[in-house]
């Protein structure tokens, strides 16, 4: 497949508008004639005002229509656009920037909608997760700027909850600028209400954009400090800290075993389990879930990275459907990816599609944001064909598991 470079600016234009959009749609869109929008993906005539009106519709910089940078595969315009919006949101509200319009909107329906945000971005809803964080950010630094001096504490602590929310977007997004750009006013915002519980979750968070950003050494460092920051005591712990504690451990031990350090990853597993077997049942709290099931769907995941199949096998045959239906939506689909990966790398081929096929259908949505599914589909190499061009078809990588070029399928078919 051609490099995005290798395009000519009209073509990249015709790409990334997709068959969702039409070239009458972007004419709408930009405020510009048809004949314009035309001209520019014939490469007749592209003016810079029209190349920033189409980038700005389109959801992308300039840099990725003149081709200098290519954009990310599984983004479609909808992503680009709420991204765009995100990062606006971000930035401008760092340097002290609001619209003339931002309402500061009460404390109690601020911690409502973090609620709501959390939610969809644990049913794996990314981009309703991102579109609602970029107006919250706005609501909660109007919030905060209307507070009485000596009374802005609880806004500060939403408001870290804000930027929080929109660096776990940004990271799984492929975001990463972004992502450290929010999870550093997280960071300064926590520390401005004094809240030590919400320090700690910002420092999870930087830690899995180190994780993402392949700097493992300090990922660890980070969720290890993080863990340790709000290990509770057993005897009098609350739900509420036992999640937080729970999930922490939970994430050391994998930021552990991506580095292959299987006995530092081993012991905050049995403190993650030990955490659950404390809880009895799954629990909300902090914008996360945890309990005695995530502790296992999560130690499948830690055994297939340390390659370990047949103990992540062991641990897949004692999780049945009722226990999965605790988890949350997103939490069941990345358990799924690790169970398809365990099959695939015990060369149980066609079951590991089986798994693989069932949650992309599922999740849908979900799904266009991970990277598993391509390297699950280059590990099988024995299952059925028929099975292999229809999980192909979803994940848009070719059936004999070489992955194609950064577009989705979606817009292949724009060319």
């Amino acid at each position: 497949m051609p490099r995005w470079s290798d395009y000519t600016t009209g073509q990249r234009i015709k790409i990334l508008r997709g068959t969702a959009i039409r070239q009458t749609d972007l004419a709408a869109m930009t405020g510009l004639a048809l004949v314009t929008i035309q001209q520019a993906e014939q490469d007749k005539r592209l003016t810079l005002q029209t190349l920033l009106k189409i980038a700005d519709a389109l959801g992308v910089d300039t840099s990725v229509i003149l081709g200098q940078q290519a954009p990310r595969r599984a983004m479609e315009q909808k992503d680009r656009a709420m991204m765009r919006a995100l990062s606006r949101s971000v930035h401008d509200t760092a340097a002290g920037i609001l619209p003339d319009d931002a309402e500061a909107v009460p404390l109690e329906e601020l911690a409502a909608i973090t609620h709501r945000t959390w939610d969809l971005y644990w049913s794996g809803r990314y981009a309703e997760a991102g579109a609602i964080a970029a107006p919250f950010i706005t609501s909660a630094a109007a919030r905060l700027r209307e507070q009485p001096v000596g009374e802005q504490a609880a806004a500060w602590g939403v408001l870290s909850d804000a930027y929080r929310l929109a660096g776990y977007v940004a990271n799984l997004m492929g975001g990463r600028d972004l992502a450290y750009a929010a999870i550093g006013q997280a960071q300064i915002a926590a520390q401005r209400a004094a809240d030590d519980m919400r320090q700690a979750l910002v420092a999870s968070g930087r830690a899995w954009v180190y994780l993402r950003d392949a700097r493992l050494s300090e990922a660890l460092a980070l969720a290890e400090k993080s863990a340790v920051d709000i290990e509770p005591r057993f005897s009098r712990a609350t739900k509420e800290e036992l999640v937080a504690y729970g999930s922490h451990v939970n994430f050391a031990a994998v930021v552990a075993s991506r580095l292959g350090d299987k006995d530092r990853a081993a012991d905050y597993l049995s403190q993650s389990h030990a955490t659950g077997a404390r809880m009895g049942a799954e629990h909300r709290a902090h914008g996360t879930l945890f309990g005695p099931v995530s502790a296992t769907t999560q130690a499948v995941g830690i055994n297939v990275a340390l390659g370990q199949t047949g103990k992540a096998l062991t641990l897949i045959d004692s999780l049945h459907d009722e226990h999965l239906r605790a988890l949350s939506g997103a939490a069941r689909n990345r358990y799924a990816m690790d169970k398809a990966m365990a099959q695939a790398d015990a060369k149980m081929w066609d079951a590991s599609l089986d798994t693989l096929e069932r949650a992309l259908l599922e999740a849908p949505e979900w799904g266009r944001h991970q990277a598993l599914p391509s390297v699950i589909m280059q590990k099988v190499g024995r299952a059925s064909t028929a099975r292999l061009r229809r999980v192909s078809e979803l994940i848009g990588v070719a059936a004999t598991g070489e992955s194609h070029s950064f577009m989705p399928a979606t817009e292949k078919t724009a060319l």
